[in-house]
């Protein structure tokens, strides 16, 4: 066991006017299982790279021991790679015994690793870069968002995977994966760094208790502030009106006053001034004492959402729908097109107030359903970040991706009223580009309302001049949120709303539901959000088929 100490650590981007850390000091062991808790923006994987040793900083990181981080990057041409080629590359150390060893706790196919990487879902990617990472010796790893974009079984897989593994920092906002696989939390607090021996729950519990006691500190100091300042003025008064009266005096109605006492009443008025002075030096310590009670207290904002009013009772139908992909482009002579169904025989009703919960295997058809849906309503598509695409005869549509022509054909019913209003939220957050202003300009938005509510979700004022394309993944993530919110509509479809969104702004999103109650339709792999929010669950099954 050893330890890695952080002394006075002082980090700044270059060209930033803001620290993203500033005189930090902490203590941690590389036994622990720590996860590392903070607001989007606030420098988690930021300290993970300064940890690396790939930024310049002041201060001091000292530690015995070698890092290693999750995800690797993998370039395009590495994609082509088999997975033991790319791993000998990634890795001067790897050893494919080890590995193998670990792809059995990790319940994945050794099979997987001699086909070319970039064909491995994004389930089996994860598994195995995990593997890697854990199949060496004397590292001390740091994992980035291990679970964004898994599915429940898989997810559940690598908790009970983590579960036996020790030595590492564990960057996530999946609460159930916190609790299950750590020991220790790393908090990044609005003002401080603390390290604190637990996990999520227990930390947030002692959290919620300190708050409330700083906040009843507080209050106590503030009612102790004001009787103090009113005592400083009472006396200040009589100490003014008392020396007042230390020249000049009616002999006939004071008439047992002397000149003599001239010296009296300034020797009272001192007296009376020297209490007002200690009066004011104890106002002073209240208010150094009640410094610093609130500084890292989170009082996530009430989100407003108005959701407008249909006049239908059932906003989405289908009945024995079915969605395949026939792929009509060739990449050479000798390729035969290929036909893939996704849904087969899926029925689906959504009624006003209802909040959908659709859960399904990654490869299901969540996303594809989503899609079909708002082509059916006419939503406009490109402008909201969704595939470019339009309906052609019989339902069906062409797209575009790996060098071939998709062209998705829908079978059955699938109804939508007509005037329905959608507001959607896409997963892919990789097509915003440029200014907040062009997009709240392109989405029609208000963007002073646009960057009051990205406030409310925690943004730096300082992020509101910086195009997107620098944002974190949360923070963009939030960008999309924030428009869906401010967009007026019947039905809220959220694809994956929280991937890399941070555990504030989830409790945030869940009491807006909660409160608002919109109609929602809801793709989530965050079983704690989906459990609070949904009034029903729709499971989807994947469809094995694949058409001749």
């Amino acid at each position: 066991m050893s330890q890695i100490t952080v002394s006075n650590l002082t980090f700044c981007y270059e060209g930033s006017y803001d620290n993203i850390f500033e005189n930090v000091s902490f203590l941690i062991d590389t036994d622990w299982k720590l996860g590392f808790i903070g607001r989007n923006g606030k420098g988690k994987t930021t300290f993970l790279r300064l940890l690396q040793g790939k930024y310049e900083y002041q201060g001091s990181i000292g530690t015995s021991v070698v890092f290693d981080y999750f995800p690797y990057t993998v370039t395009e041409e590495q994609e082509q790679l088999p997975a033991t080629e790319l791993f000998g590359e990634l890795r001067q150390d790897f050893e494919l015994w080890r590995v193998l060893c670990e792809l059995e706790q990790l319940a994945l196919n050794p099979e997987c690793l001699f086909r070319p990487f970039g064909t491995l879902s994004h389930g089996e990617k994860t598994k195995a870069m995990l593997a890697l990472l854990f199949s060496g010796e004397n590292f001390f790893l740091l994992i980035d968002e291990p679970t964004n974009h898994l599915d429940a079984e898989a997810r559940q897989v690598i908790r009970d995977y983590l579960k036996g593994k020790k030595g590492f920092i564990l960057v996530s906002h999946d609460r159930e994966l916190l609790d299950a696989c750590i020991d220790h939390v790393l908090v990044l607090n609005r003002n401080s760094i603390r390290v604190e021996k637990g996990n999520f729950s227990s930390w947030w519990e002692n959290k919620e208790r300190q708050d409330n006691f700083n906040r009843a500190e507080n209050e106590k100091h503030l009612r102790e502030i004001g009787k103090l300042k009113e005592a400083a003025d009472r006396t200040a008064r009589w100490a003014e009106k008392n020396e007042r009266t230390k020249i000049g005096f009616d002999p006939i109605k004071e008439h047992d006053r002397f000149l003599d006492t001239r010296a009296f009443i300034g020797a009272k008025t001192k007296k009376l001034q020297s209490r007002v002075k200690n009066t004011e030096r104890r106002i002073e310590d209240e208010i150094a004492e009640k410094e610093g009670l609130l500084k890292d207290i989170e009082s996530p904002v009430d989100l407003k959402l108005m959701p407008l009013d249909f006049h239908k009772e059932v906003y989405a139908l289908a009945v024995d729908f079915s969605l395949r992909y026939q792929d009509t482009g060739k990449k050479d002579e000798f390729e035969d097109s290929e036909t893939r169904r996704v849904i087969e025989n899926f029925r689906f009703e959504l009624h006003k107030g209802e909040r959908i919960w659709l859960k399904g295997a990654n490869g299901c058809g969540k996303s594809s359903f989503i899609k079909a849906m708002l082509e059916k309503a006419g939503y406009r598509a490109q402008e909201h970040g969704a595939e470019v695409s339009t309906l052609g005869q019989n339902g069906s549509r062409e797209e575009e991706g790996d060098g071939k022509k998709s062209e998705m054909r829908m079978e059955g019913i699938l109804e939508i009223p007509k005037g329905l209003k959608i507001s959607y939220v896409n997963q892919d957050t990789s097509f915003l580009k440029g200014s907040l202003a062009e997009f709240a300009r392109k989405r029609n938005l208000d963007e002073s309302l646009l960057k009051a509510l990205l406030r409310q979700l925690d943004f730096e004022r300082v992020q509101f001049g910086k195009n997107m394309e620098e944002y974190s993944e949360g923070q963009k993530k939030k960008v999309l949120l924030a428009a869906s919110l401010l967009t007026p509509a019947h039905l809220y479809i959220w694809d994956e709303p929280l991937n890399y969104i941070d555990i504030f702004s989830r409790i945030q999103l869940e009491n807006l539901i909660l409160k608002y109650q919109p109609t929602m339709l809801l793709v989530e792999h965050d079983a704690v959000f989906g459990e609070k929010v949904a009034t029903r669950v729709v499971n989807m099954v994947p469809s094995t088929r694949k058409m001749p």
